[in-house]
């Protein structure tokens, strides 16, 4: 196990524990246009998901179809994947070395 800049330790069993990472500027910038992407491109899908007329069921009921379901079950998660990839790449591009 290589530590640099932070101390390694071991646990009573001889396995590793868990040490802090230092990321690099070049690694963070990918993390932060990554999040970005993320961001910018799912929503427009979402909005093109939302005005087909497939995502609502006809009246009188009206509501959500299986459609619009499969859908939100795609971009909730892809978007909360772009959140936390900007999170981790800023805490990055903070703490790496310039």
């Amino acid at each position: 196990m290589v530590c640099r800049n932070y101390p390694c330790a071991r646990a009573a069993s001889g396995s590793a524990t868990l040490v802090p990472v230092l990321l690099t500027r070049r690694l963070a910038a990918f993390l932060l246009l990554t999040g970005a992407f993320q961001w910018l491109g799912w929503p427009g899908f979402l909005r093109v998901v939302l005005r087909d007329d497939r995502a609502f069921a006809p009246p009188p009921g009206g509501g959500p179809t299986a459609f619009l379901l499969v859908h939100l079950a795609i971009v909730v998660p892809a978007l909360l994947l772009g959140t936390g990839l900007l999170v981790v790449g800023a805490r990055a591009w903070r703490r790496a070395p310039r």
